[in-house]
């Protein structure tokens, strides 16, 4: 089944709105009047950011901006949230690849068509990948911390060992046994990268051998 990803008919476009977002008020709702009025961002093309926010996680149904939105307006954590908004927006290339952002121009053409089933010179295929790397140059996925780490997550962890009386005891022939239980309280998100990064931390972090 082939699945759609988001992109913007000129992908050029979505540099200026976002230098423009910075810069203006963060609106109660995000509205054509808004962008066209607001942001001196008028016709079609510029229209279709509002549809392209909600993708990635910008704005809600409605048009309020999230909190995403505020966080990308705001210098320090512009950039992480930028990393954030592409992996929601892009969450079928990053179940492909984790590291989609670092992949080639060509590696991740490969997975756009891979995932849409389009033909290789389908102009939408261009334009969702160049939409993308307009994307990346707003985004640092190197301090992004967009999922929540172990040690981050209220995990409480509880150990039971097996006692020996002291006189069985002897050196290099001491016997233990080590159970875990481990308590996860997720956080409340609708992305499934933030699962899925919860879970890669804990098979690395605590359940290898």
């Amino acid at each position: 089944m082939t699945k759609t990803l988001p992109y913007l008919a000129q992908p050029g476009v979505v540099n200026k709105i976002l230098d423009k977002i910075k810069e203006a008020k963060t609106p109660d709702r995000f509205t054509y009047d808004f962008l066209g009025d607001t942001l001196g961002c008028k016709g079609g093309n510029y229209n279709q950011f509002v549809g392209f926010a909600k993708k990635i996680g910008f704005l809600k149904t409605d048009g309020t901006p999230t909190d995403l939105y505020k966080q990308f307006r705001n210098i320090p954590t512009s950039a992480t949230a930028m990393a954030q908004a592409i992996k929601t927006g892009y969450v079928e290339i990053f179940n492909r690849n984790v590291n989609a952002d670092k992949l080639s121009r060509d590696d991740l053409k490969g997975l756009v068509i891979e995932i849409t089933g389009l033909a290789t010179d389908n102009q939408v295929v261009q334009k969702i990948c160049k939409t993308f790397e307009n994307l990346k140059t707003y985004a640092d996925f190197k301090k992004s911390h967009t999922t929540p780490s172990v040690e981050e997550s209220d995990i409480s962890t509880s150990k039971s060992e097996s006692t020996l009386p002291e006189d069985n005891l002897q050196q290099n022939e001491v016997g233990l046994n080590l159970s875990y239980t481990i308590n996860l309280v997720l956080p409340k998100t609708d992305d499934p990268a933030v699962f899925n990064a919860i879970f890669r931390s804990l098979r690395e972090n605590l359940l290898r051998k």
